[in-house]
């Protein structure tokens, strides 16, 4: 499958020509003349021709006859003897039917040629004789200035008459191969002529005293149809024409707002289609355009209308109007920015500097006045919200994976509730992650597309193809379709034309969730584009996507894109294989993320996968992944297959994967390949990632800044995720004995009566602070929370963390250093000056030994009784727990107000506390029971009961400690107990276990009481 070269792609092939577009001053075209060998082939092509369209039916007429009766047949035929005479006739009217159908085929391609259009009609059934007829045509006209029309269906030579033709002159440069010699020859020509006309228009008009008639020397372009893959692009246009791409905007300010052919307007640069009209910039240059449409005879008619009409639409009068009106471009695969809505005016308008919740504002934008200065964090996942919260929202999850764990003995003996803490780079990119994330955001896209899915089966429709989806400024979803997909279901609504659906934030915060499979789990940040975030939907590309640029910037963006992939919180189940990463990304997903050692592996690998795939859709009956996501089917998830290539193939290996990937996007499969320059063969879409940090695909209209995981921050990531695994790091093996392990707590409390604290707040249960004044009514909040936050992290809090947490929307750098002023002025000095709330050489607050909770009570009470001076005398031991146990008043912070102290969604202490107190429960209960104080024991077990309900270790030691009491009824009454609250879920395996050896007849009192 050869990739496509567009003139920016062809130049990237010199040695000195720089990867991304650069200026150029238009040059005067040097025409290359017609060569011996050029008249040669238009004669035999004349000679051809004339044979075929006036020779054969010459030959016809005079040796075999007129092959059609005189008059009208009779019955009679039908009853006369088959002769060789009549197998004559019929051979005959086949000739002469063949010979039609090339003239008219002839008589097609002349036509296209004369009117320049280059857009020649398919004549129905005539594959190879109209592919022969524009090869005669071609090499007969291209000694003239009518060629230039003609090449584009030279790059089709060989290929299905089905696909399109691209412009002239990028068909010249754009097409290896047989005839790209006289395709160079023919652009070359076209744009010589061209450039005359255009100095003689330039002449006549200075000869008649300056004056030129209104639009007479503009010049103006018409978009062609798609070729393949292929579509054209205001980049382009502005490549070929103008010299350099980024000229494209002055295209499209000539030209924004003005009526098409179709009805439609031109919105956005990225979002044209065939058929319309552009003016262009004076200075432009090439075969393809038109000046003075009202004389160009190398137009049709329409066309020059058309052309005619346009240019009377120079003056902009005619408004704003409806927008993407007309049809859109067959097989569109232009990714364009959605239009945004203009943000909601509050009641009651705040100055931007005080931004409030509920403003629309987005989480991960830095406010005013904090932008200035990042605190040493990590910039890049500061800018990406949706993979700072799948990171974190995954590492929250492993931390407590690897508690329960430790807790059940999962792991050699290791017992303890305190992961270790982060240092270092590790430490700076989990502050970057807290601020940086956006779990909010993920909760609402989650939730929307998984809506979508729901109402869409509801409606017995299908899933439409999306191949982007952009998070605005304001908040709102847009989804952009590959193609129309008709009225989207409520309350999603139609977006700027009929290829983008869009829901309002405020819909999507209504939305429950919804009982479906993930519908595009493919979609993967890139990067931001005028404050709107761009997610690329992978495994909807048709074909291969490339990323081109040096190698340290092309592993950013790959190890950005799988470390999302793998922890994003808007899929179910997907695979993720990896080939040509230099450090390993499996700790982050060990159940999605797959390495591959080279590309043969890979090959084999997709070839099995494909095969396995195209079968497992026919066998369901299904066209694509899509329709097996929704449905009665879609238990099936058709879980997503996404490949990234990070190391460059060669051009071969790239033509077999590109062989593989015809269809990936039906079969739920996604390439994502790097290579270092810009013309990977077989590639679909291609990007390039700068220096700069910008990603450009200009074929799609696309200029982000990107989003990126350099290889510090990258390599820091995987050493959070390592070090939460239960089974490394500190403290995984036994010391102290068997089933003791050393789990220092981040902060000791001195529990003796000298020890007594200057400020202490009780956490565990309702919020109560004693030793401090009560703050201002106003202000007492914003205070208490940042003290909360401060006091469960004892190892120090970064000061953009603190005012994410308090402010998750942003916030201002005076309001944050104005608080921590008032919080420094509550908390006080302790008897010797020292404050009360210091900043660490790191720059992160930290608070005095002087301010203590009742959580640092508890932990250090467990510890000394475990670990510390109770190991060795059991009276301590006793005290020590039960002194635990009786701070114990509820869960965290029970009366925290609504809407705030959302920051604890990203702490893992709702899993820490109930793990506390289970173990000081049954630390207690096994006290109790080596005195066989049954009661006791029971008592113990039911208080920490009331604070971690789910923990299977208490209800197994309770029943236990109640068949101490020799009492089945008491014993039966617990376990009917235990069966109500399973539920349908049934008790657990190791609790029937259990119940089976301390009371066998269980299942018959449970039965006889239901």
């Amino acid at each position: 499958m050869p990739r496509r070269r567009t003139s920016s792609s062809a130049s990237s092939t010199a040695p000195s020509a720089p990867s991304a577009p650069r200026n150029r001053t238009p040059q005067p075209v040097r025409v290359r003349r017609r060569s011996f060998g050029d008249f040669v082939k238009a004669f035999l092509a004349f000679l051809v021709l004339l044979v075929l369209v006036v020779g054969v039916p010459l030959a016809l007429a005079t040796q075999l006859g007129w092959p059609f009766p005189d008059g009208a047949p009779g019955l009679d035929w039908l009853q006369r003897e088959i002769t060789v005479h009549t197998f004559l006739s019929i051979l005959t009217v086949v000739v002469w039917f063949a010979w039609a159908q090339f003239t008219a085929c002839v008589l097609v391609e002349v036509k296209a040629a004369v009117s320049g259009v280059g857009v020649p009609g398919r004549v129905p059934g005539s594959g190879p004789s109209q592919l022969l007829a524009r090869q005669l045509v071609a090499a007969l006209l291209l000694v003239g200035a009518t060629a230039a029309s003609l090449t584009p269906g030279l790059s089709q030579l060989g290929q299905s008459l089905e696909g399109n033709q691209k412009p002239a002159v990028a068909a010249a440069q754009q097409t290896p191969g047989l005839f790209a010699q006289q395709q160079e020859q023919a652009a070359a020509t076209a744009n010589a002529l061209a450039e005359q006309a255009g100095q003689a228009g330039q002449t006549a008009a200075r000869a008649d005293g300056g004056a030129s008639a209104a639009h007479g020397d503009t010049k103006y372009y018409r978009i062609q149809p798609p070729e393949g893959r292929h579509h054209d692009s205001l980049w382009e246009v502005a490549e070929r024409h103008l010299g350099d791409g980024r000229r494209y905007k002055e295209i499209f300010e000539l030209n924004k707002d003005r009526v098409q052919p179709d009805g439609s307007r031109l919105s956005e640069a990225s979002l044209i289609r065939p058929g319309w009209i552009m003016e262009m910039p004076g200075d432009a240059r090439g075969g393809e355009l038109v000046e003075m449409p009202d004389e160009a005879p190398n137009v049709s008619e329409q066309v020059q209308q058309q052309i005619s009409d346009y240019a009377r639409s120079g003056d902009h009068a005619q408004g704003g109007g409806a927008q993407g009106g007309g049809a859109q471009g067959g097989g569109d695969a232009q990714v364009s920015l959605p239009e945004q809505r203009p943000a909601p005016t509050p009641a009651n308008p705040v100055t931007p500097a005080t931004p409030v919740p509920g403003t629309g504002q987005e989480h991960a934008t830095p406010a005013a006045g904090q932008a200035e200065d990042a605190f040493g964090l990590p910039e890049a996942l500061l800018a990406a919200p949706l993979l700072a919260a799948g990171l974190l929202g995954a590492l929250g999850r492993r931390r407590r994976q690897a508690m329960w764990q430790s807790a059940l003995g999962a792991v050699g003996g290791r017992r303890g509730m305190e992961p270790p803490t982060p240092t270092g780079d590790a430490q700076d990119v989990q502050d970057a992650l807290l601020v940086g994330a956006d779990p909010e955001g993920v909760r609402l896209l989650d939730r929307s597309l998984r809506g979508l899915a729901a109402s869409l089966t509801a409606e017995s429709r299908p899933l439409p193809v999306v191949y982007a989806a952009w998070m605005s400024g304001n908040g709102d979803l847009h989804l952009q379709l590959a193609q129309p997909a008709g009225k989207p279901p409520a309350p999603w609504q139609q977006g700027q034309d009929q290829t983008f659906w869009m829901l309002a934030r405020s819909d999507a915060e209504r939305y429950e969730d919804a009982e479906t499979a993930a519908p595009y789990p493919g979609l993967v940040s890139l990067g931001t584009m005028d404050d709107s975030r761009l997610l690329l939907n992978l495994e909807a590309v048709p074909g291969i996507v490339s990323l081109s640029g040096t190698e340290a910037d092309r592993a950013a963006v790959f190890a950005s894109v799988a470390a999302e992939l793998a922890t994003n919180g808007w899929s179910d189940r997907m695979t993720i294989t990896l080939v040509g990463f230099g450090d390993d990304l499996t700790p982050l997903a060990p159940n999605r993320i797959r390495h591959l050692d080279g590309f043969e592996d890979l090959l084999e690998t997709m070839s099995a996968e494909t095969r396995q795939r195209r079968g497992a859709l026919g066998a369901a009956g299904h066209d694509s992944v899509l329709t097996g996501r929704t449905g009665p089917a879609q238990h099936t998830r058709w879980a997503p297959h996404l490949v990234l290539l990070a190391a460059q193939p060669s051009d071969e290996e790239a033509l077999q994967l590109a062989e593989l990937a015809v269809d990936a996007g039906r079969l739920g499969i996604g390439y994502l390949v790097g290579t270092e320059g810009a013309d990977l063969p077989g590639a679909a879409w291609e990007m390039e990632i700068t220096g700069e940090g910008r990603l450009l695909a200009p074929l799609l209209g696309l200029e982000l800044d990107a989003q990126s995981l350099p290889v510090a921050q990258q390599r820091a990531v995987v050493e959070l995720f390592s070090d939460a695994d239960p089974g490394s790091g500190p403290g995984s093996g036994p010391e102290g004995g068997p089933g003791r392990t050393v789990n220092t707590p981040p902060f000791l409390v001195d529990i003796s009566e000298q020890g007594r604290p200057a400020v202490y707040a009780r956490l565990v249960g309702s919020y109560e602070i004693i030793g401090l004044d009560a703050p201002d009514g106003e202000r007492s909040a914003l205070l208490h929370e940042a003290l909360a936050l401060l006091l469960l992290h004892r190892e120090g809090v970064h000061p953009r963390v603190l005012s994410s947490a308090l402010w998750p929307r942003g916030v201002t750098a005076d309001v944050r250093d104005a608080l921590l002023e008032r919080l420094r002025a509550w908390l006080g000095t302790d008897p010797d000056g020292t404050p009360r709330l210091a900043t660490d050489a790191t720059g992160r607050l930290t608070l005095a030994k002087s301010v203590v909770s009742d959580l640092d009570v508890l932990r250090s009470l467990y510890y000394e009784a475990t670990q510390g001076r109770g190991v060795d005398s059991r009276q301590v031991r006793g005290r020590l727990l039960t002194d635990a146990l009786v701070l114990v008043r509820g869960p965290l912070l029970a009366d925290r107000p609504e809407g705030r102290y959302r920051w604890l969604t990203h702490e893992i202490i709702d899993a820490q506390l109930p793990l506390l107190v289970a173990d000081t429960g049954l630390a207690l209960s096994e006290f109790h029971l080596e005195r066989n104080r049954a009661e006791k024991a029971i008592e113990a077990l039911n208080a920490a009961l009331r604070t971690a309900p789910a923990d299977e270790r208490l209800w197994h030691e309770l029943l236990r400690a109640t068949h101490t009491t020799d009492d089945p009824d008491r014993l039966r009454a617990l376990a009917a107990d235990l069966v109500d609250r399973s539920g349908a879920r049934g008790l657990p395996p190791r609790t029937e276990a259990l119940l089976d050896e301390l009371l066998p007849t269980w299942r018959e009192g449970v039965a006889a009481a239901g």
